[in-house]
């Protein structure tokens, strides 16, 4: 059963393509990562999913009934905004109790749980601006748990911190994919993904390899991924491949 069915897609900007005519699916309860050089359309892969960037063409579906949540790069959040820890963990639910809505002492308790299983007890009422980047990423996997979603998208959730948040956040990680939640995943770590991915999505704007990690992260497919990135056309029209 697919938790995720890429067809046929494509998405970039300005109508050139960054991820170009990609098709596959991803099974209900994986753990996968995407993986390529830069400039490889990971980013852009994830956006699409999530449904923050609309196709150039083709589509993706997501499993009927399935709840989303998406954390994306760190550079991509307002770390200036005046709000406290406690108030952006409870963001996560919103989707049930909206932006309005009161936070009862079962919500609170929830609120308080999630700060605590992601070692942040003490910090609730700092601001965030005050937090470090490790902190930081680790009030936005506490939110990440009160979204309570079936998948899970992260976009580079390791990277710029430390290799103790690191391992602690890994470990939530493995949790949600113990529960049978869909985790997907861009890194660049290679061995973080060897060690603790079983699937790897290969890109090079198209797919150069995809399932088991063993077989996908080979020295010939990430040397192919390098070259095929390396001589994108990034001017190209979306369909020029085919055309050709």
């Amino acid at each position: 059963m697919s938790a995720i069915r890429l067809t046929d897609l494509t998405l970039g900007y300005d109508r050139h393509p960054a991820v170009h005519h990609l098709s596959g699916e991803i099974a209900a309860g994986s753990l996968t990562a995407i993986v390529g050089p830069n400039g490889a359309g990971k980013s852009t892969l994830l956006k699409g999913i999530a449904g923050a960037l609309a196709p150039l063409s083709g589509g993706v579906s997501l499993a009927k009934g399935k709840r989303l949540a998406y954390l994306p790069q760190s550079a991509d959040l307002d770390r200036s905004f005046p709000i406290h820890v406690y108030d952006l963990v409870a963001m996560g639910l919103w989707n049930r109790a909206g932006i309005f809505g009161r936070i009862g002492a079962g919500a609170a308790h929830k609120i308080e749980h999630a700060i605590a299983a992601v070692g942040l007890t003490g910090f609730e009422r700092r601001p965030i601006g005050t937090l470090s980047g490790g902190q930081m990423q680790r009030a936005l996997f506490a939110r990440l748990l009160l979204q309570d979603a079936d998948v899970i998208l992260l976009d580079e959730p390791f990277t710029a911190i430390d290799a103790r948040t690191t391992a602690d956040l890994l470990e939530l990680v493995r949790r949600w994919h113990g529960e049978s939640r869909t985790v997907v995943a861009v890194l660049h770590d290679i061995e973080t993904v060897r060690q603790a991915f079983p699937q790897t999505l290969l890109l090079a704007r198209e797919a150069v390899a995809w399932g088991e990690t063993a077989t996908v992260l080979t020295p010939e497919n990430l040397l192919k991924a390098r070259r095929m990135v390396e001589a994108f056309d990034s001017h190209a029209a979306p369909c020029q491949r085919d055309a050709a």
